[in-house]
């Protein structure tokens, strides 16, 4: 590795330095670096630039004692007796001035006489040359601290760029006109700026959704959203304004970017739930097993996945699990519960609305879900309870890959994976007509069904003892275990809520309990309730064959009341022709009248 020595630096000052020396004393210069190397040099010292002086020469004890020196007659000098060059030396006198800085030596300027002429110029005024020479020195100390500042200056500036172009954030800082005065690379990219705009732009006009601030509004619009829509760009996001202050006076702005789909894909990397994966889903029981493969299997592919399952199976849970195992990992992974948000919302949630598609429209518009997801994974869950409306708006982006914005011009292209969710049968509502047979045949290209909890109560055990251990961190309390009828009423009871309410219950015992184990006396009176009134259900009276009909007569015809052909299907789902349904509802006439009409 070359390392450059501070004087090797300005070299071509000291120089026309030692130039100047020689024009006012007629005098040879020669002056030296840290190494003792001739840096510069006049006379007959040119041709020996790049040199090294003699070792043990006035120069090394003018430069380590830093200390000026006069030599009147060099050859009987006891300085100059150890000079190797002794016995053939030709110099008349020499002046030797160390090159101070800080305390440490950088460098020692020589004057040599060759002749008695300049040999009597030394002797005659040797103070005032002294005095001369130390300014020389100090005129060289200066550039040179000016050189190292500046090198300094260099070297900060080289570590606020590098520092400026790792940020997440597109940051840009302009003077008080709205003119750059640095950016990072991110900000660029973000709004497709080229350094030769930089110079040129206004950013308060290229991003004309900023408003000037000064001191009395500056709070007012520090921070705010944008949209911004020119040069093939189109993005949203939220930015903000701190102002650069200097010694009381206002000298311009540093402003910050955050696009909104960087932000989401942010969010999951830090978020816990982003480092999900199949192997994080707890049971190894033959059907959550094979659920597990059929979930990684599907997460190699590109295709629209359909997850359904009671409510509690973990639906989310797997779709974030399949998109953490897919190739679109490190994009965002955004989430849409269809049943929580109002129909008239739904739409500009899922598809975004352009600035003025409707009163009340943010300015700036609106970025949909969709368009956050792309290149990502987007989770419908309970996608059974979206509109007609909005199906057929899904269905086209389905098909077509690219959504119609509430207010747009023109159709975006998008790249997400779609998973869809519910709890509700949609063959039924298909056949119902509640929800639309080409967008079910769309959704379910890849069906991943959860088993219920009561399903493989073989994983109760383990899933007990993952929450004891997760409450028990959570809650601060020493929690070993669960006795055995503690736990044979978990196991045996029918969960409804399936693990969501295994979660509920556990949570429970944990916050009741007395001990470091889990008991009866810790669960839920609720849960118990239900297992003796279970157990009294199974002992009650034996009902007749008629009873029982009658009971299943009535199930399926409630199933079926709203379609179309409810007799048939009421019929096929009991294992009986039309003929004989029609039949018994006969003679059960007056038994079953509420569903004859």
């Amino acid at each position: 590795m070359i390392i450059m020595k501070e004087l090797e630096n300005i070299k071509n000052d000291i120089q026309n330095i030692a130039e100047a020396i020689l024009a006012v004393l007629n005098i040879d210069v020669t002056i030296i670096d840290e190494d003792f190397i001739r840096i510069a040099g006049t006379g007959k010292y040119i041709d020996k630039i790049g040199d090294k002086v003699d070792g043990y020469s006035a120069f090394r004890k003018s430069f380590i004692e830093q200390v000026g020196i006069f030599i009147e007659d060099p050859k009987n000098s006891q300085i100059c007796k150890s000079c190797d060059h002794i016995h053939g030396c030709k110099e008349f006198a020499e002046v030797c001035c160390p090159i101070v800085l800080d305390g440490k030596s950088y460098g020692v300027i020589g004057l040599i006489a060759f002749n008695n002429e300049q040999s009597k110029i030394m002797k005659g005024n040797i103070d005032d040359l002294m005095n001369f020479l130390k300014k020389m020195a100090d005129l060289i100390s200066g550039k040179l601290k000016a050189q190292i500042k500046t090198e300094e200056l260099e070297v900060e500036k080289k570590k606020l760029e590098i520092l400026l172009d790792s940020m997440d954030k597109a940051v840009v800082s302009v003077d008080i006109n709205g003119y750059v005065d640095k950016c990072n690379h991110k900000f660029k990219e973000l709004f497709n700026l080229t350094d030769s705009d930089l110079p040129e732009k206004n950013m308060f006009d290229v991003l004309n959704f900023i408003k000037k601030t000064n001191g009395n509004n500056f709070s007012k619009y520090k921070m705010g959203s944008f949209s911004y829509n020119k040069r093939q760009r189109n993005v949203k996001g939220i930015y903000n304004i701190n102002k650069i202050i200097i010694k009381g006076k206002f000298k311009g702005y540093v402003i910050d970017f955050i696009e909104k789909r960087e932000a989401i894909k942010n969010y999951n990397k830090i978020n816990k739930e982003y480092k999900i994966t199949l192997d994080n889903i707890i049971g190894s029981s033959e059907l959550i097993t094979q659920t597990k493969r059929n979930a990684l299997i599907a997460s190699r592919s590109t295709s629209t996945i359909l997850i359904t399952g009671e409510s509690g199976t973990g639906k989310e849970l797997f779709a974030r699990s399949i998109h953490n195992h897919s190739d679109r990992v490190d994009h965002p992974f955004v989430t849409v519960n269809c049943a929580a948000i109002p129909d008239n919302l739904l739409e500009s949630e899922l598809f975004g609305y352009e600035e003025g598609a409707f009163t009340g429209a943010k300015k700036g518009g609106k970025l949909g879900k969709f368009e956050l997801a792309d290149k990502g994974t987007i989770f419908l869950d309970e996608i059974g309870d979206m509109s007609l409306h909005l199906q057929a708006k899904l269905l086209r982006v389905l098909q077509e890959r690219e959504l119609d914005k509430i207010g747009g011009k023109s159709n975006v292209f998008i790249d997400v994976r779609i998973i869809a969710a519910t709890n509700q049968n949609l063959e039924a509502m298909v056949r119902n007509g509640s929800f639309r047979e080409d967008l079910y045949y769309r959704l379910n290209v890849i069906p991943i069904k959860l088993p219920s909890l009561r399903e493989r109560r073989e994983d109760i055990p383990m899933l007990i003892n993952y929450m004891i251990d997760e409450y028990s961190d959570k809650l601060g309390k020493q929690i070993l275990g669960i006795d055995e009828n503690a736990k044979q009423l978990l196991m045996n009871y029918s969960w409804p809520g399936n693990i969501r309410e295994l979660q509920n219950v556990i949570e429970y015992s944990i916050n009741m309990s007395q001990s470091k184990v889990l008991t009866l006396d810790s669960m839920p009176k609720s849960l118990i309730t239900v297992e003796y009134s279970e157990k009294e259900d199974s002992i009650e009276k034996i009902r007749t064959l008629e009873e029982l009909e009658i009971r299943e007569i009535k199930k399926a015809l409630a199933m079926y009341k709203d379609y179309k052909k409810d007799k048939d299907l009421a019929a096929k789902a009991l294992g009986i022709s039309r003929a004989t349904l029609y039949r018994k509802l006969e003679k059960y006439k007056d038994r079953i009248n509420e569903y004859l009409n």
